[in-house]
């Protein structure tokens, strides 16, 4: 279970984050070896409700910003307790963003993050162009990554590519289930493939489940690779 009440944070802060009831696994996302970790991905788990529940709950409530001080303060807690060093990816929604002092704390907490932490940027529930503005400085202080999650199958898209000139884009599991069968979405994955490439942004494929799926993505020059046919979330 994650604790927040020994952070530094503000009490009204504080006082919403003791409301939640959370654990965080993670998923790694591998080179193309299949063994070298790249990052890991931390994933919320409430312990009282599915994650999409909690996200929704707290929309409606107009509170998601509550969710995401504690996305960053808790995955890095977690992250820290587990030991790992490499790269943390975190998920953001594209609609909120730190305050100054929340930024100030974070980094005077846990320390130097430099280069440490990928920014995943979800596809939902809405764009605040002031929090994407916010993410890019923070990322280029900080020499942080953005990356945009589950591109081509929603809202995330070359439009949002272009607002958030990320380091990385996530292809989403729709585009990648059976890509080995599916003509149309071969042609997809490679032309986009190529032009992240030609912007020397780099891909992930994410939800391999056969490793069909994973040599054929291997096979185009796909960079990592991120699923259950290699790991599971723990």
């Amino acid at each position: 279970m994650i604790y927040f009440d020994h952070l530094p944070l503000n009490k009204d802060i504080l006082e919403a984050l003791g409301e939640l009831s959370i654990n965080y696994v993670f998923q790694p996302i591998f080179y193309a070896d299949k063994k070298t970790i790249f990052s890991y991905e931390a994933l919320m788990r409430p312990t009282n409700m599915s994650v999409t529940e909690l996200i929704a709950d707290y929309e409606k409530k107009d509170k998601l910003h509550v969710l995401e001080v504690a996305t960053f303060f808790g995955a890095m807690q977690a992250y820290q307790l587990r030991g790992y060093s490499e790269k943390l990816s975190m998920n953001s929604f594209p609609s909120e963003s730190f305050t100054l002092e929340e930024g100030r704390i974070f980094i005077d907490y846990y320390g130097d993050i430099n280069g440490l932490t990928i920014i995943e940027i979800l596809e939902y529930p809405y764009t605040v162009y002031s929090a994407v503005n916010d993410k890019k400085i923070a990322a280029a202080r900080h020499n942080l990554r953005l990356a945009i999650d589950d591109f081509g199958a929603g809202i995330n898209n070359m439009e949002i590519v272009d607002m958030y000139s990320p380091h990385i884009v996530k292809l989403d599991r729709e585009l990648i289930s059976f890509i080995d069968e599916d003509r149309f979405k071969q042609e997809f994955v490679k032309q986009h493939v190529a032009e992240f490439h030609r912007r020397k942004i780099m891909v992930v494929a994410e939800g391999i489940e056969r490793a069909q799926e994973f040599d054929f993505l291997a096979k185009i020059g796909v960079d990592y690779f991120q699923g259950f046919y290699l790991a599971r979330p723990a």
